[in-house]
C-alpha cells in the first residue's frame, strides 16, 4: 500500500463545486435589488412626532390645614350638618340623635351582635341580644349599633332597625337593617 493516494470521489467535488457557483450566483443582482428596495422604504417612511406640551408651572399655595378642624373632632360633623341647607330636616333628626344620652349598645357595631332568643313580658316582647359574651334585654326604641339603629320591630326570628346613614353622595338617608336570630349559639 505503498505509494497509494486516496483520491476524493467524483461526485464530491462536483458537489462542492455546484454550491460554490450557487452561493457567488445568489450574491450578486438579488443583493442589489434588496439593498436598492430598503433604500428606497427608507426614504418614503416619514416619521410623525406630535410635538409635547410644556410643563406646567409650580405654583406653591400655603398652609391653611392649622385652623381647620380635626377630620376627627366631632365638630367637624356637626358644622357639616348646619351648613348643608338641602338636607335640613335630615339635619334636625340628626342633631336630636346627637343630643339624646347614647345606650351602651351603641357602643359595638351591628355585625358583632346576635340576636339569641325571645321573651314575652307583659305581652311585650323582649329579644336577647349577645355581645362580647353578655345578654342585653332589648325593647322597640332601644339603640343598637353604631348608625343611630333605633329598634322599631322584634318578631319571632329578626329586630327590625331603623339606621341614619351616609350615602355614596355625603346626604343622610334613612336604612332598615335587621338583625336575624342565631340558633344553635348556646355559647
Amino acid at each position: 500500500m505503498r505509494g497509494h493516494t486516496r483520491v476524493a470521489p467524483p461526485l464530491t467535488w462536483t458537489a462542492a463545486l455546484v454550491v460554490g457557483v450557487l452561493v457567488l450566483g445568489c450574491s450578486g443582482a438579488a443583493q442589489d435589488d434588496l439593498t436598492q428596495w430598503m433604500a428606497q422604504q427608507r426614504a418614503g417612511a416619514q416619521p410623525k412626532v406630535q410635538p409635547i406640551q410644556p410643563p406646567l408651572a409650580y405654583q406653591p399655595q400655603a398652609y391653611v390645614g392649622i385652623d381647620a378642624l380635626s377630620p376627627f373632632s366631632d365638630e367637624k360633623l356637626t358644622r357639616v350638618l348646619r351648613s348643608d341647607s338641602a338636607t335640613a330636616g335630615m339635619s334636625r333628626l340628626l342633631e336630636a340623635e346627637m343630643r339624646r344620652r347614647r345606650e351602651p349598645l351603641e357602643e359595638f357595631p351591628l355585625d358583632t351582635m346576635a340576636m339569641v332568643g325571645l321573651l314575652d313580658r307583659g305581652g311585650q316582647r323582649v329579644a336577647l341580644v349577645r355581645v362580647n359574651g353578655m345578654l342585653y334585654a332589648v325593647r322597640p326604641g332601644h339603640y343598637l349599633g353604631q348608625n343611630f339603629g333605633r329598634v322599631t320591630a322584634i318578631t319571632d326570628n329578626q329586630i327590625t332597625l331603623r339606621e341614619i346613614v351616609q350615602d355614596a353622595a355625603g346626604e343622610w338617608i334613612e336604612r332598615t337593617a335587621t338583625l336575624q336570630l342565631q340558633e344553635g349559639t348556646g355559647k
